[in-house]
Formats: C-alpha cells, sequence, structure tokens
C-alpha cells in the first residue's frame, strides 16, 4: 500500500554535503503496525518527514497504493489519507482545542468530546482552552494524537507519542493507538519504548540513516535486546562480573 523505493536525502551546508537517508527501500501493509526505532539522530524523524511529504528526497519514490507521490506536499497527502502526531506538537495562537478538533473532525470521533476523553482528557476542562503555553507540552501531545484519531487517516504516524508523557497516560495512549489500528490502515510509531516496540506487528531499526534490521516483532526484538547489551557486563575488568552499572 505504501512503498518507499531506493529513498536518499543529502543536504548541504557550507562547508560540505550530509547524507541523512541512504537507499532505504520499504514497504508498509494496510493492516499492519510498524515501528521506527533506532539511535537518537538516526534519521527516523526525518524518514517520517519524507513520508509525509514535508520534505522530498533527493534520489528515489514514495509509492501510494500504486501511485507515485513523490512530489506531492503534505496539504495533498493529508487530503490523501495520511495523518502525522509530531514529536514536538505546533500551538495556535487565538486557536481554541475545540477549533482543532472541529478542524480535523472527519469519520473518526463521534463527538470533540469523545476524542478528549479517549487520551484521558476531560471535555469540560479543555475543550474552550486556547493552544498557547497555558497547556503543557504533555497536553498539548494528547490533545495532538486526539486530532489524529479523529482525521481518522488510513496512513497514521505518530513521533514519539511517549514525549513528554506521565506513565499513566502513555499507557493509555498506547492502548488507545493500538485498539484504534483495524486492517484499512497503516500505522506507523517512532520509538524506543519496549511496550511500543512488543506492541506492533513489524519492528525497522534505522542507523546512519541505513536500515540495519527489519522484520516481525518477535525477531527483531531478540536481536535489538541482544546488540544492545554492555559487552563487556559478563566480566566486568573494573568491577568484577554482572556489573549492572557499567560506564564504559
Amino acid at each position: 500500500m505504501l512503498s518507499l523505493k531506493n529513498v536518499s536525502l543529502r543536504l548541504s551546508t557550507e562547508e560540505r554535503e550530509v547524507t541523512i537517508l541512504s537507499g532505504i527501500d520499504l514497504n508498509f501493509e494496510r493492516g499492519k503496525m510498524y515501528a521506527l526505532t533506532g539511535p537518537n539522530g538516526s534519521g527516523k524523524s526525518t524518514l517520517a518527514r519524507v513520508i509525509m511529504g514535508i520534505q522530498s528526497p533527493s534520489e528515489g519514490k514514495v509509492i501510494f497504493e500504486g501511485n507515485d507521490i513523490t512530489s506531492m506536499g503534505l496539504t495533498e497527502r493529508a487530503q490523501m489519507g495520511f495523518g502525522y502526531a509530531f514529536q514536538h506538537p505546533a500551538r495556535f495562537k487565538g486557536m481554541r482545542v475545540l477549533d482543532l478538533l472541529e478542524i480535523a473532525m472527519r469519520q473518526g470521533c463521534d463527538t470533540e468530546c469523545t476524542c478528549l476523553r479517549n487520551i484521558g482528557l476531560c471535555p469540560e476542562e479543555y475543550l474552550e482552552r486556547p493552544l498557547d503555553s497555558s497547556l503543557s507540552g504533555g497536553e498539548m501531545k494528547r490533545i495532538e494524537i486526539a486530532t489524529i484519531l479523529a482525521q481518522d487517516p488510513r496512513v497514521r504516524v505518530f513521533d514519539e507519542p511517549e514525549a513528554g508523557i506521565d506513565l499513566w497516560s502513555f499507557e493509555r495512549l498506547i492502548s488507545v493507538i493500538g485498539t484504534s489500528h483495524d486492517q484499512g490502515r497503516i500505522t506507523i510509531i517512532i520509538s524506543h519504548q519496549e511496550k511500543i516496540l512488543k506492541m506492533v506487528d513489524e519492528i525497522i531499526l534505522i542507523e546512519s540513516g541505513k536500515i540495519k534490521m527489519q522484520g516481525d516483532r518477535d525477531s527483531i526484538w531478540g536481536q535489538i535486546y541482544e546488540s544492545a547489551r554492555c559487552a563487556c557486563r559478563e566480566n566486568c575488568k573494573k568491577e568484577g562480573e554482572n556489573y549492572a552499572e557499567c560506564t564504559r
């Protein structure tokens, strides 16, 4: 349903050209949930922006339902059924939470109240609030996710939905994201969180702008866990066997 074919992205600075993504080949199938994971700065969010049309690749193509959409921007892709929850949600001066949800609503939530309740916010307390600095980062994050649920897009991209969220809210959010997914859509989540990685169907590990591993959740999770272990922990020369706080 959604494919990236040999996608690369290079950005030029005054001193040199920097490769952000290199030769990315991915196929996202309808009905599946995917996790993009990897070290900070590995290119995960950049890849999400290429999928959404916020950034255009230097090379390669983005194919959706058999059509080349590489040249289409964010607005066109949103009209086609793409939805994106940013890692750091934007604030809109002069708008209320209610205004944003009314713009977002299509076929998703029955009412604005339902959208907010689903993500753990009381409608009576939030609908009339302005989208400004009076809302915390965690509140803005939940409101933005509510707008994605209201849009009911066919391709949903969540960039680190756990960022700035307390533990209780995080548990509720991943439950809502999971239960709202169905066979008619693609859900892509950028995350390092173990609970999210264990919730999806497939995991894609990105390092230095390239795909290092990809496959079904169970097989890839085991490989990620093993590769993340400290190489010297079993016989640490500094502190002895199984030193759990090795800083090597």
